[in-house]
């Protein structure tokens, strides 16, 4: 990570000031907390259910490890957003980062998941991806546009994809944006560092 991307940091939305630091695994218990009070449906767009302990357990061992990044929104001392960004240098796709974003329902809609989106964007883009994925189901209207402002479009629409705990099948759309271009164009325009910060 460069200095010139350095946690934490602060971010002004509608909920007030929160901080946003890198999560390690002394955030274990809490972040637990945070996804255990998630709806269920809002954790079918990430691969594995990470309101199990053995899971959020491998999660860490994953930042631990080098292949995720992931950011904790926090509010007066309580997580209320996570943004991870999954990366794979070793993959056919060493280019591709992939985004996974949770935002506690009580703050929704106030600007903490753009806040979260903004910082894991500018992660992308000092790692020196080019392109960024996002993923989750179509009924989530709200962060489908979220990351439409920030420049992602849809790329893939996967039918019956996830299947929830009372079975019930759901669609999954996954949006993409050249990072790559985006930093081309940030750069034309003489603003380099207006994401990266």
């Amino acid at each position: 990570m460069s200095e010139q991307h350095s946690f934490p940091r602060h971010a002004r939305t509608d909920a007030g000031e929160i901080e946003i630091r890198l999560m390690t695994r002394a955030d274990e218990a809490v972040v637990l907390d945070f996804a255990r009070k998630l709806p269920t449906h809002d954790l079918l767009f990430l691969p594995r259910n990470i309101s199990e302990p053995k899971v959020l357990s491998a999660w860490i061992s994953e930042i631990e490890r080098g292949a995720f990044t992931s950011l904790l929104a926090i509010d007066n001392g309580r997580v209320v957003g996570c943004g991870t960004l999954v990366h794979d240098p070793h993959s056919w796709s060493p280019h591709v980062g992939e985004i996974r974003m949770v935002v506690s329902l009580d703050v929704r809609g106030q600007g903490i998941g753009r806040a979260l989106s903004l910082e894991t964007f500018a992660l992308a883009l000092s790692a020196g991806l080019e392109k960024l994925s996002v993923q989750m189901t179509v009924d989530q209207q709200a962060a489908i546009a979220l990351f439409e402002s920030l420049g992602f479009k849809a790329e893939a629409l996967l039918r019956d994809h996830v299947c929830d705990v009372d079975g019930k099948k759901h669609d999954i759309v996954v949006l993409g944006h050249n990072v790559a271009q985006f930093g081309a164009q940030l750069e034309a325009y003489g603003v380099p560092g207006a994401v990266q910060r």
